[in-house]
């Protein structure tokens, strides 16, 4: 996101701790075995844009180890101080209005930052930019429009007013300028960007714990945002936050679409 933007999921909230927590636990296997796949090792430059939390970028750090560097970026950089020793170095920079921290990066990756910023092209420039020839982009973000269903299988009231709140929070999402379709068009966009050997896979989780507390964090952040559009009650909310509590419902993510490729 931008610092001009209107980011509905601010970092400074309580619940984004939560909601970060969720994220490492739902999405770091996905996101390590990527990485691990495109090579990353001792030496190697990485830029982490929109880190947000400190999962990807600590799991870098050991990677490139005493002879490497990982940059990490946000326009709130508020959780990232614990992450700040050799060889993470932490910046406040906006991915949009700002140039590169650096050129020459081995790896360039950002996950679920994308879909909100609504100048996305302009930042896919920017990191197409920051690579070494040779250097490897790894983009993950979520496709709200492929899955838009909090409980695909939608068979109770509980259900229903479920997915009657997540289609609240993707309208305010949308609203902001988020792009709920944005996760499929990854491959086609890096190989615009020049990319080679791009390829691309997706993840779903359908059912666990970290995504009941995802939702349970989520809700609560947007709670005066969605009451105030009109697009839920307190008591609804109430009503739902209990649901999930009650740890008897199958509750699903958008999936996460991974997509990578290499700068000629």
């Amino acid at each position: 996101m931008t610092r001009t933007g209107r980011y509905l999921l601010d970092n400074q909230r309580t619940e984004a701790g939560e909601r970060f927590d969720a994220f490492a636990t739902l999405f770091d296997p996905t996101t390590f075995r990527h990485l691990d796949g495109l090579g990353v090792g001792l030496g190697w430059r990485c830029w982490e844009v929109g880190a947000g939390g400190t999962s990807v970028v600590s799991w870098l750090s050991k990677k490139v180890g005493p002879t490497g560097k990982v940059v990490a970026t946000d326009i709130d950089i508020s959780r990232l101080t614990g992450a700040v020793r050799p060889p993470v170095e932490v910046r406040l920079h906006d991915i949009v209005t700002e140039q590169p921290p650096a050129e020459g990066f081995d790896l360039v990756h950002a996950r679920l930052v994308l879909v909100h910023v609504p100048e996305r092209e302009r930042a896919l420039s920017s990191m197409v930019k920051a690579l070494r020839p040779g250097g490897r982009l790894l983009l993950e973000d979520a496709d709200p429009a492929l899955q838009p269903l909090l409980c695909p299988d939608e068979h109770g009231p509980e259900q229903q007013l479920a997915n009657r709140l997540r289609q609240g929070f993707r309208k305010l999402l949308a609203d902001r300028g988020a792009d709920p379709s944005y996760g499929r068009r990854l491959p086609r966009l890096l190989r615009e960007a020049g990319l080679h050997g791009v390829e691309a896979d997706a993840y779903f989780p359908l059912t666990s714990p970290a995504c009941a507390a995802l939702e349970s964090a989520t809700v609560r952040q947007i709670r005066a945002d969605l009451v105030a559009a009109g697009l839920a009650t307190d008591e609804d909310i109430d009503r739902h936050l209990t649901n999930i509590a009650s740890g008897g419902m199958d509750l699903a993510t958008a999936p996460m679409i991974s997509a990578w490729g290499r700068k000629a």
